[in-house]
């Protein structure tokens, strides 16, 4: 257990930070960017190492779109300094979204087929394409966002799992069901 603790440390880590991050977006918390940004530079590491190249540059993009979300959400309503409010997606959003994800998971797609090792491209690029458009979502708080989640993070067992990233696989296990929970926490203080 120590060897492996001290094997995997990096993904140990990673893995608790990433935990805080998803409690602060359930709890619509705003230090929940920073913890981002920290448990994303972990996860470029393990990422890199374990080949999934699609998820080694989200963890890049998180970065960026974790700064993007803290001044967002800091910024409030409209730069008024309100809380930004958690609003629902336009059918207008949502298609431009679904056509979004859809261009995002082919430029994955072709580049981790043609130009890297990627033992798994085209589930690799769909989780990439799916967290890019739901991580935009939480960064502007729509709900929807925990929907995305929950099929992104769903797949993410799988992959995890084939390729032995157990403490990562439990992490999005829970991932899962704290989806679930924090579309429900959203949806009721959305009705208040």
């Amino acid at each position: 257990m120590i060897n492996y603790i001290q094997t995997h440390w990096i993904e140990i880590v990673g893995a608790l930070l990433s935990l805080i991050y998803l409690d602060l977006s359930i709890k619509q918390k705003v230090s929940l960017w920073f913890f981002g940004i920290i448990s994303s530079v972990f996860y470029i590491v393990i990422f890199f190492q374990t080949k999934f190249y699609a998820d080694m540059s989200l963890q890049f993009y998180y970065v960026f779109i974790s700064i993007y979300g803290w001044l967002n959400w800091k910024r409030g309503n409209q730069g008024s300094g309100e809380e930004l409010p958690t609003t629902q997606l336009s059918k207008r959003l949502l298609l431009n979204l679904v056509v979004a994800t859809g261009l995002i998971y082919i430029v994955y797609y072709l580049i981790l087929s043609k130009f890297t090792d990627s033992t798994i491209p085209k589930a690799d690029s769909l989780v990439g394409a799916l967290s890019v458009v739901g991580t935009w979502m939480l960064a502007r708080k729509l709900i929807e966002n925990w929907l995305v989640w929950i099929v992104a993070d769903a797949l993410c067992v799988g992959l995890y799992i084939y390729k032995g990233l157990f403490p990562t696989a439990i992490l999005f296990i829970v991932y899962t069901v704290m989806s679930v929970v924090g579309y429900w926490q959203w949806r009721k203080r959305m009705k208040k």
